[in-house]
């Protein structure tokens, strides 16, 4: 089995991250599939996909979500805010109806963070760099954690949080929203 170094999950945690809820939803649907006999025929021994199969339109998204693409760092929409810059991957409804934005944002070291505040969705910061605590609410207490470079921060849906750069360097990270108000 081949080990990956933790740069190379960084990359590929926010695919894994948005695979999270559709995976979700298909296994809601399996077990809503098993209630009903299994089909008796078996399933072809192979498909062939025809030579001039064209991608289905209706599995496009909307928003910037839209058909499968890579997103070069530069074609980012930047905005600066006063404790960092965030840069906007993609936001919208996947074909499947489940809402989701995707963002990197840095953090300036010794920034003033956002207050405690409330999502309306389920959300997933990855930590590329740095090192941010991360204060939610849990049971009426604000409970205060720490995380640095390759963690994962999970944040349910109406969780109350906030982020806050804890260490010498700029932290880098991607925030991966899904679901509620995440377009």
């Amino acid at each position: 089995m081949k080990t990956i170094s933790r740069r190379e999950l960084c990359v590929a945690l926010p695919a894994f991250a948005a695979l999270g809820g559709i995976a979700s939803k298909a296994t809601a649907a399996q077990v809503h599939a098993s209630r009903f006999s299994a089909p008796q025929s078996p399933p072809p021994a192979r498909q062939t996909v025809p030579a001039k199969d064209a991608p289905d339109a209706s599995v496009a998204g909307a928003g910037t979500v839209g058909a499968a693409r890579a997103i070069a760092f530069d074609q980012m929409a930047l905005r600066t805010m006063a404790n960092g810059e965030i840069r906007d991957i993609a936001h919208g409804t996947l074909a499947n109806g489940e809402t989701v934005n995707l963002h990197q944002s840095v953090q300036v070291v010794k920034a003033t963070p956002s207050p405690l505040h409330v999502i309306h969705h389920s959300e997933f910061i990855l930590v590329r760099e740095g090192d941010l605590e991360f204060q939610h609410e849990a049971a009426g207490k604000v409970v205060t954690e720490e995380v640095g470079q390759g963690g994962v921060v999970y944040f349910a849906f109406g969780t109350k949080h906030a982020v806050k750069n804890v260490g010498s360097v700029p932290p880098r990270y991607f925030m991966v929203a899904i679901g509620g108000d995440a377009n």
